[in-house]
């Protein structure tokens, strides 16, 4: 276990202790870290920063062994993929208020490859991914897969200025060294490029009402963000934030219920309910507790 510090303010700034570590070492295994996977409470020491109220975890796993966790992890989101491209799908055709060029996408994080579909037909020429999971990238169809590389955004990992487009969903908390993270992006974007985030937020009402009972409270998550919070860590690493804002997703009932923090019997009873009366997949689009941040490298 590694000791971790807030990546705005630095490791000299007051903070406190939001949630005791609620975990042995010795449980920790692929499924834990499979994307998407039913909440189960399970999470590190959980700190907020008293100057910039970021909130991360300390201590956690270091780098080589969540590599190695999320590069054995599970596709767990296969009936949720039609509503993620929907909803992810909208945020990403709304850079074309920000006159956006569809030439390079590159997705960090990108599964199984659905929303770089969805890239394609919403116009862009060329589309990359980069995806731990060898399960997830194995079920990429194959003309996707072949731009995919398994591996973490490392420097040189693509030349300089590449890009016209770099987005990540639900990507950006799982991350252990954001500022390396985003300098890296910030890198192979080229000038005038656009960023897009779709991330947690830790300051949506429904995170402040659950508490420590939030399914974002997790142990895949090192750090969780704000507005605020989310805008200052994309500033510090040279980006110009031209948007940022409360999101919503498009979920189906039985999903809802999922995610709820009922107890276990309870919620199983409640999903076999709402399957036989037929309006399990009911749709919803809500805003629970997710944001959208879109950024810019300037031109030099």
């Amino acid at each position: 276990m590694i000791k971790q510090v807030c990546a705005i303010c630095g490791g000299s700034t007051p903070k406190k202790i939001l949630y005791k570590q609620n975990f042995n070492i010795n449980d920790i295994n692929k499924n834990v870290f499979s994307a998407r996977r039913l909440p189960d409470g399970v999470h590190y020491k959980i700190w907020r920063c008293l100057k910039c109220g970021l909130v991360y975890s300390s201590p956690i796993l270091p780098e080589s062994a969540l590599y190695k966790l999320y590069k054995k992890s599970k596709v767990t989101y296969g009936e949720q993929i039609a509503d993620l491209t929907k909803t992810y799908g909208y945020y990403l055709s709304e850079l074309e208020k920000y006159n956006v060029k569809k030439e390079r996408l590159l997705e960090i994080g990108c599964g199984s490859g659905f929303l770089l579909g969805e890239a394609k037909r919403q116009g862009y020429k060329e589309v990359y991914g980069v995806e731990l999971s060898k399960e997830a990238v194995e079920k990429a169809p194959k003309a996707i897969r072949k731009n995919i590389k398994s591996v973490l955004l490392r420097k040189c990992l693509f030349p300089k200025n590449y890009f016209n487009v770099i987005c990540f969903f639900q990507t950006l908390d799982h991350i252990s060294s954001p500022g390396e993270f985003l300098k890296n992006c910030f890198d192979v974007l080229k000038p005038g490029g656009l960023v897009l985030a779709f991330n947690h937020n830790i300051s949506s009402l429904q995170a402040r009402i659950l508490g420590e009972k939030s399914p974002i409270i997790d142990i895949e998550h090192t750090y969780l963000y704000n507005l605020e919070t989310m805008t200052m860590v994309f500033e510090k690493s040279n980006f110009q934030v031209l948007c940022a804002k409360p999101s919503s997703n498009i979920y189906s009932l039985d999903y809802l219920l999922y995610l709820t923090p009922l107890p276990k019997l309870i919620k199983n009873f409640l999903v076999k309910v709402v399957d036989k009366s037929g309006i399990s997949k009911l749709k919803f689009k809500a805003r629970i507790g997710n944001m959208v941040l879109i950024a810019k490298k300037q031109n030099n």
